[in-house]
């Protein structure tokens, strides 16, 4: 249903290594890069950041988030720990989280800029 999404980032060269070392856990890289834009994905660009160079971070409040899916647990905490190590920050460890409709393993994490995006599978075991 959705094509593909875009945050924006204060600094694009910051955000672009933050971003690769992250998503490419999930299998995503860097396909399209241009002068305030960069695109991930797989065959096609799915995810973008785009500078906004007076931006202010995203406060923690706004309840924005943007969900990616892993396809094990392993590529959840893998992406977990590259967000990290890549200078971004941890808002809710890998982990079960057991729902009434479905349960799922999910991380989240907070990117230089505030932009706050997860990513989730759905174990059958």
């Amino acid at each position: 249903m959705i094509d593909h999404i875009s945050v924006g980032v204060s600094d694009l060269e910051r955000a672009a290594r933050f971003y690769e070392a992250t998503l490419a856990t999930l299998g995503l890289s860097r396909l399209v890069t241009r002068p305030v834009t960069v695109g991930f994905g797989k065959t096609y660009p799915e995810f973008w950041i785009n500078l906004r160079a007076g931006m202010t971070p995203v406060p923690p409040e706004s309840g924005t988030h943007v969900c990616l899916r892993a396809k094990a647990t392993g590529d959840v905490d893998a992406f977990h720990a590259a967000a990290l190590s890549a200078g971004g920050g941890s808002d809710g460890a890998p982990g079960l989280r057991p729902h009434d409709r479905v349960k799922y393993y999910a991380a989240f994490v907070i990117d230089p800029d505030g932009n706050r995006i997860e990513a989730v599978t759905f174990p059958t075991a």
